[in-house]
């Protein structure tokens, strides 16, 4: 069988590779699956992998020139922007694939996102989001629980702002009313009591019920800081339960006119290698 991905006669081979990110330690931070491929799969087939593996995130990359296409499949959709998953990607090229190189640009639906490595940690560079005030759909209000939001805004997500860290870290969603709503997520979001800023991220239909750090949710939440605080360079933690564990992941951030720069460090996790057969492949191919 091939090493990435190439049909043969008795079906493909992928290489995978799971990467905690955003994290310095293993079994911390976010979790991501990593499959670089010769060729696309068919969506239904990345989408089936996604759902086997079933974590938060699995990127697939394929080399297009010195960069590379890159897509995102939750367990249950393909999105359009992933932040933890791109430094697990980055982590994969920079470190396995082509070790000699510092950066790597990486072509996705959002458009170019550059990956540095400096060091331990990996610089992405992400585009900002614009947010604008809304009145709360009831379905975000209820899902929210008894302790409503002083403010709502709609970017790629629901924002809801709280008066502080206490409040945010109350809030025990109820994810059947929140997986209503028609946006991808819904980010919460207070003052810090260590930080600039705190946040969590729920996803229900994105079969990702609570997040333990989103980057790209931070292509909203950066900007909207930066103009309420009035300063560029940001401290940032999120905090969510994660195997029975309290976790509040902090991340170095900044605006630098229409890009968000986020950074953090990756820890490998596991490899392994993906057996598909002709008949696996043909009962996945429509979905």
């Amino acid at each position: 069988m091939s090493s990435i991905g190439t049909s043969v006669s008795t079906g493909i081979s992928i290489p995978i590779f799971q990467v905690d990110a955003f994290t310095d330690r293993a079994m911390w931070g976010n979790p991501a699956a990593v499959c670089p491929l010769e060729a696309w799969l068919p969506e239904p087939v990345m989408q089936s992998i996604a759902l086997e593996n079933n974590l938060p995130e699995t990127a697939f990359i394929v080399r297009n020139g010195d960069a590379y296409d890159l897509r995102w499949f939750t367990p249950a959709t393909e999105v359009d922007l992933c932040g933890h998953a791109t430094l697990g990607a980055a982590y994969v090229v920079l470190t396995h694939l082509e070790p000699d190189r510092d950066e790597v640009t990486f072509h996705s639906a959002s458009g170019p996102l550059v990956v540095a490595r400096h060091g331990d940690l990996f610089g992405l560079t992400f585009p900002a989001l614009e947010f604008a005030p809304v009145e709360p759909p009831l379905d975000l209000l209820r899902g929210l629980g008894p302790v409503a939001p002083s403010a709502v805004y709609r970017s790629m997500d629901y924002v809801a702002v709280y008066e502080s860290e206490a409040q945010l870290r109350s809030v025990v969603p109820d994810l059947v009313a929140l997986a209503a709503l028609g946006l991808r997520g819904v980010v919460i979001t207070a003052p810090g009591d260590r930080a600039d800023f705190c946040s969590r991220f729920f996803g229900p239909k994105l079969s990702i019920p609570e997040d333990p750090i989103t980057g790209s949710a931070h292509c909203a939440l950066v900007p909207y800081w930066a103009q309420r605080l009035g300063k560029s360079r940001l401290r940032a933690e999120q905090y969510s339960p994660r195997l029975g564990r309290t976790l509040t992941i902090g991340l170095d951030c900044g605006l630098d006119g229409d890009r968000v720069a986020l950074s953090g460090a990756a820890r490998p996790y596991m490899t392994g290698t993906i057996h598909l057969s002709n008949d696996d492949l043909d009962q996945n191919r429509e979905g």
